[in-house]
């Protein structure tokens, strides 16, 4: 391992982070609320501290091995955690402390959602600005946003790309360059946040609201600068706005490149993930709005119809909005809900997750164990899209499969010998894990009750999620560290 190689990257892109202070000193400035000394504050010492690293090995240039990726990733999503919360610990607003600050900056950066702040409608603009632009940030990786960047301070991108990219399959390109396969990839995530920013403005939001939630919105979030999320805006057409966004983020952005180059809707009809997809939030939602129309939750047929698509399109791309508090809805729903969660959004997608991917081929491969109980000595092929999937495959999701669940189950004895029930310990587990936000019990709303020891756990689980398990669990192997 080139130990010195992966400092010196490591010192660049902190120096590349500490400018993610200045856009809300910037509307502070807007603003006139006087809250912007936290972040040049942060801006100077994350500055500062990447200036360290890099200084004295700012000369060694070699070509990154996949092992360094996987090395680099992990330790700037640690630090970069860590970095992230420094304005907000600072901020007099918010007297947070380490714990929370870190928790609320992790969650910021894995898109995940859970907050750990009350009374955000009081807060200055600059730090619901920031919580926004982190989320937006990592919606797509920090680190896909630095292979853009790093070729051009003499630094190859490809293992960076492989070690962070979501899904089973890490290898497919967009275009022949892993630069341009980067640049492409924003340039979909940077017209969409304009696209959906406009349209909550000419739905009614104010422009700052607007900026903001678009950021959350396609980076799949759940951010919001209001304690009541989306609710508070109490607009129909605000929320059928975010509904269709949240559903194009959580699609395979390789289809939305190759939908615009071919510039036809082929590419989705054809692909068995995307309709997978569709069908999983169809049936929910449709189990969904039966049950609260039959319940007589709400008032109305209309009212049952929009707020269980909502929250099913919101929990099951794991953006983590709320309009309501669903998990106060009668029967099953919170549960069912949650359950949608794991499944997650597409690989590929800003969403969170198992992937929709992973579980289509685990079913394939049950159907296909059925099959072979009839006909042993048959031969048949798991196929993705009329194409056969290698085994090789099959055998990373089932072990993918089997570490989630057991992490999982690790997490939430942690959680209950912490002292959380269960129903919080399972759903905060679950809402971490899955990076989607709201869980249920005490997490329903926030996380700020919960024990410290509980949050640091929580941290965990939201970097497990966004690195997709054995991205962080193969640094604990011993093959790893054997020249």
């Amino acid at each position: 391992m080139q130990l010195l190689v992966i400092i010196r990257i490591l010192g660049l892109l902190l120096m590349v982070f500490s400018t993610t202070m200045l856009p809300p000193v910037l509307v502070d400035w807007i603003y006139q609320e006087n809250a912007s000394a936290p972040f040049l504050n942060a801006f100077v010492l994350i500055l500062i501290g990447g200036f360290v690293l890099f200084l004295p090995v700012r000369k060694y240039k070699k070509d990154l091995r996949l092992r360094d990726g996987f090395m680099v990733v992990v330790m700037f999503w640690f630090v970069l955690g860590s970095a992230g919360g420094l304005p907000l610990y600072l901020s007099e607003a918010n007297e947070l402390s380490i714990t929370d600050a870190v928790f609320e900056s992790i969650s910021g950066l894995t898109t995940t959602g859970a907050t750990v702040i009350v009374g955000l409608d009081d807060l200055p603009h600059s730090i619901l600005f920031y919580r926004q632009f982190l989320q937006w940030l990592g919606g797509m990786g920090i680190i896909v946003l630095a292979v853009a960047v790093l070729p051009m301070l003499g630094i190859g991108g490809m293992q960076l790309y492989r070690a962070e990219t979501p899904g089973p399959v890490k290898d497919t390109k967009l275009t022949p360059r892993i630069t341009e396969t980067a640049k492409a990839l924003w340039y979909i995530y940077l017209g969409l946040t304009i696209s959906c920013g406009v349209a909550y403005w000419l739905a009614g939001m104010n422009a700052f609201d607007a900026i903001s939630h678009a950021f959350s919105t396609v980076a799949i979030g759940g951010f919001s600068t209001h304690d009541a999320s989306m609710g508070y805006f109490n607009n129909r057409g605000i929320e059928l706005i975010a509904i269709v966004f949240m559903l194009l983020s959580g699609v395979n952005f390789a289809l939305h490149f190759a939908a615009l180059r071919h510039r036809r809707l082929t590419p989705y009809l054809k692909d068995a993930e995307f309709g997978t997809y569709i069908m999983v939030l169809s049936v929910v939602s449709v189990i969904t709005i039966s049950y609260l129309y039959m319940t007589q939750t709400f008032t109305s047929p209309v009212e049952s119809l929009i707020e269980g698509l909502f929250q099913v399109v919101s929990i099951g791309t794991t953006t983590g909005f709320t309009t309501q508090e669903y998990y106060t809805w009668p029967g099953f729903l919170p549960v069912l809900l949650l359950y949608v969660s794991f499944i997650g959004g597409c690989a590929g997608s800003t969403g969170g997750g198992i992937k929709v991917i992973r579980i289509l081929l685990l079913v394939k491969q049950g159907m296909r164990e059925l099959r072979r109980l009839v006909h042993p000595s048959a031969q048949f092929a798991v196929k993705i899209g009329r194409k056969p999937v290698p085994d090789k495959v099959i055998e990373a999701v089932w072990g993918f499969f089997a570490a989630y669940f057991a992490i999982s189950a690790l997490m939430i004895l942690l959680l209950m010998a912490s002292g959380l029930n269960q129903d919080t310990a399972f759903s905060a587990v679950a809402a971490c894990l899955n990076n989607l936000g709201p869980g249920l019990d005490e997490v329903g709303q926030n996380f700020a009750s919960i024990n410290d020891f509980a949050k640091w756990v929580l941290c965990l689980a939201m970097l497990l999620g966004r690195l997709e398990i054995f991205t962080l669990l193969v640094l604990l192997t011993p093959g790893f560290w054997r020249k």
